[in-house]
C-alpha cells in the first residue's frame, strides 16, 4: 500500500485538502504572492483569490454570508431557490446552463444549472516548492457529462493556471452553456475601478432587468461608449460608485481578443483573465452598483461580475439554442480549454493579455 504524506510546508507553493469551512471539504493552495480557497463540497467554488502583497481579496462576498447546502435546506422548491439560497458570491463554473431555470430537451435546469451545486472530487497532483496542481472531478446528475478543471500556482508568479476537460459519457451528442461566473467586490472594487477588455460590441440584455437600468433592453453599441436611456453618452469602462444606485445586465461580444481586465486605477492593481475563445467567445457584465432594488438583493449589494460565457444573453441553455449560440460535443466526445487569471499593479489601463498572462498596459 502507497500512502501519500502530504507535507505542512509553510513557503514557496503549497496545498492542502484536509481543511473543511463551515462543513465543507476546502482546498487551499498558496504561492507567494496568491492564495485561493475553493469550496470542493460546494461547485469548487473559488471562494477566496487573495494576493498577498497588499492582503486584497478580490472576490465578492453576498451579506447572508456562506451556507452549507448539505445543512441549509431551500427555503423553497423552485427552480431558483437552491442557488439564491445557497450563493456566497466568489467565482462559480457554469455548466451546463446559464442564467434563468429552462427546459431543454427534456431536461429541467434550475438557474446556474448543476455544476455549481454539486460536490466537486478531488485530486492533488504536485505538490513541491515550485508547483502545486490539484484537479477537481464532477460526473453532473441530469446530463451525460463529466467536467475536469485543474488549477496550478507556480512559485514566483501571480498567475492561477486553469485547464479543462469536458466528456461527454454519452453515444449522443449533447449540447451545452458554459462560463465562469466572477463576481468582484469591495474593497477592491469602488468608482475608481475601470473594466478593459478585447471586446468590439456591448448588447444590452433583451429582457427588462431592473428598475434602476441604465440602458434600453436589446440596445448595441460599439465598445466602450454607450447611451443611456436618456440619451446621454456613457464610458462602459468606467465602474460607478453604490451611491449610483443602478443595475445593468450586459454581454461584451465579437472579441478581438479573448480577455478582460479589472483594474483599480487609485490603487493601480488589478485582476485579469486571458481564455479560450474556441469556447468562451463572449463575456458576461452584471452591474449591481447599489441598485438592486427588492428580492434578491434588497439595495444592500455592491459587485461587479465579468464572466467568459460560451453564449449570451442568460436566459439559459433553451433560448440559447433557439438563437443559434449553444455549443454541442458530439457522442462520446471531448474537449480542451484553458484559462489564465493574473493579478498585477503599477498600471492603470489595460491593452491587452497575453496568452501567457503578461499584462501589457500603462
Amino acid at each position: 500500500m502507497t500512502v501519500h504524506h502530504q507535507p505542512d510546508r509553510n513557503w514557496r507553493c503549497r496545498i492542502q485538502d484536509s481543511w473543511t469551512l463551515k462543513g465543507l471539504k476546502t482546498v487551499v493552495m498558496e504561492n507567494e504572492y496568491l492564495r485561493l480557497t475553493i469550496l470542493a463540497d460546494k461547485g469548487a467554488d473559488v471562494y477566496e483569490f487573495l494576493y498577498k502583497p497588499n492582503d486584497t481579496d478580490f472576490m465578492w462576498r453576498m451579506p447572508i454570508g456562506l451556507h452549507n447546502p448539505a445543512t441549509h435546506i431551500p427555503t423553497n422548491t423552485t427552480a431558483t431557490g437552491p442557488f439564491m439560497d445557497h450563493y456566497e458570491g466568489g467565482w462559480q463554473e457554469i455548466f451546463p446552463s446559464g442564467g434563468a431555470e429552462n427546459v431543454h430537451k427534456g431536461v429541467s435546469y434550475g438557474q446556474h444549472g448543476e455544476a455549481c451545486q454539486l460536490p466537486w472530487s478531488v485530486r492533488i497532483n504536485e505538490d513541491t516548492p515550485e508547483q502545486v496542481s490539484c484537479t477537481f472531478s464532477l460526473r453532473t446528475l441530469r446530463t451525460p457529462f463529466l467536467l475536469e478543471r485543474t488549477l496550478t500556482l507556480k512559485s514566483g508568479e501571480p498567475l492561477l493556471h486553469i485547464s479543462e476537460t469536458l466528456y461527454n459519457l454519452s453515444p449522443e451528442p449533447q449540447e451545452f452553456m458554459w462560463g465562469h461566473h466572477l463576481a468582484f467586490g469591495e474593497p477592491f472594487l469602488d468608482e475608481h475601478c475601470r473594466i478593459d477588455t478585447g471586446a468590439k460590441r456591448i448588447e444590452i440584455d433583451d429582457r427588462p432587468f431592473s428598475p434602476n437600468q441604465r440602458f434600453q433592453p436589446g440596445a448595441n453599441f460599439e465598445y466602450p461608449l454607450a447611451n443611456m436611456t436618456d440619451g446621454r453618452e456613457v464610458d462602459f469602462r468606467q465602474v460607478l460608485p453604490k451611491t449610483a444606485r443602478t443595475m445593468d445586465m450586459a454581454y461584451f461580444t465579437e472579441l478581438d481578443q479573448p480577455w478582460f481586465a479589472l483594474t483599480n486605477t487609485k490603487q493601480k492593481l488589478g485582476f485579469g483573465m486571458r481564455f479560450d475563445k474556441a469556447v468562451f467567445d463572449a463575456i458576461w457584465c452584471w452591474q449591481v452598483f447599489g441598485g438592486g432594488q427588492g428580492a434578491p438583493w434588497f439595495s444592500q449589494t455592491y459587485n461587479l461580475g465579468l464572466e467568459p460565457f460560451s453564449a449570451w444573453p442568460g436566459h439559459g441553455l433553451a433560448e440559447a439554442h433557439a438563437k443559434g449560440r449553444s455549443k454541442s460535443i458530439p457522442g462520446n466526445g471531448s474537449i480542451q480549454t484553458h484559462l489564465t487569471a493574473v493579478v498585477y499593479s503599477g498600471i492603470s489601463a489595460v491593452d491587452s493579455i497575453t496568452e501567457s498572462g503578461k499584462v501589457i498596459g500603462k
